[in-house]
């Protein structure tokens, strides 16, 4: 019997069919608590399908387990009350709320029964959240501002921070760095590796790989919806099916 512990999400053969089109192949990925793992690849790879198929938002065959448990049939709010959150592509903040209000519009409305019985609670906790959210990204002393007040960087930092709001068990971020400069995505993967040392697993899609490389703790490379290579970093960054899909030249971590 293995001492390895099971991973906090483990996908099994997930597939994703558009029309005659194969947009995810079978894809296995496997992410553990306190974990950073990197998935990477072109454009149209399938990565963001991906993500969508495995928070509920594209039909999918195969199999997907959080903590042993199994979601394949479960909707998308309610893999995300479980614990499976995700940021988008595009932004997704709302610039005439503070941050601390873009954070609260994602957090489960407390229903007819918490009305009755026990809004003030649910208030109460909602509230302790979000600052345990923002705490986790450096962002506390921003909660009252509005997002076009801060950095992009800041920016993204808040969109993640919206995410972890609740009890997140695995964060799917897609793209969270495009568009950064070199200084704010080094600050991102320095809030990342924060963020992952709490307890959560992460997945971060990105197209910088200076940032991949630097924060991920294994990395898997997805071509024409397959995983084609997965590995330590530095293996996969010198990998030849990987330099011919994606690299174009080794990347030197």
């Amino acid at each position: 019997m293995s001492g390895e512990p099971s991973p906090l999400l483990l996908t099994r053969d997930i597939s994703v069919h558009y029309g005659g089109v194969r947009a995810n192949d079978e894809v296995r990925i496997e992410v553990g608590a306190a974990e950073i793992v990197g998935l990477i690849g072109p454009n149209g790879a399938g990565k963001t399908t991906f993500v969508d198929a495995v928070t509920g938002f594209a039909p999918h065959t195969g199999t997907i387990e959080l903590d042993g448990v199994r979601l394949d049939s479960v909707p998308a709010h309610r893999r995300r009350r479980l614990g499976l959150a995700r940021t988008w592509q595009s932004g997704e903040l709302f610039t005439d709320l503070t941050v601390a209000e873009n954070l609260a519009v994602s957090v489960d409305p407390p229903g007819l029964r918490g009305l009755v019985a026990d809004l003030g609670r649910r208030r109460k906790r909602a509230g302790e959240d979000i600052q345990e959210a923002l705490s986790l990204v450096g962002l506390e002393a921003m909660a009252g501002r509005r997002p076009d007040e801060l950095s992009l960087g800041r920016q993204k930092l808040a969109g993640v921070a919206r995410a972890l709001v609740g009890s997140t068990r695995v964060l799917l971020l897609d793209e969270p760095a495009a568009g950064l400069d070199t200084e704010e995505s080094a600050e991102f993967g320095r809030e990342l590796r924060r963020i992952a040392a709490s307890g959560p697993g992460v997945l971060l899609i990105d197209h910088d790989m200076t940032l991949v490389l630097d924060v991920c703790d294994r990395v898997y490379v997805m071509d024409f919806g397959k995983i084609i290579a997965s590995g330590a970093p530095g293996d996969v960054s010198s990998d030849a099916r990987v330099i011919a899909a994606y690299l174009g030249s080794p990347v030197t971590p």
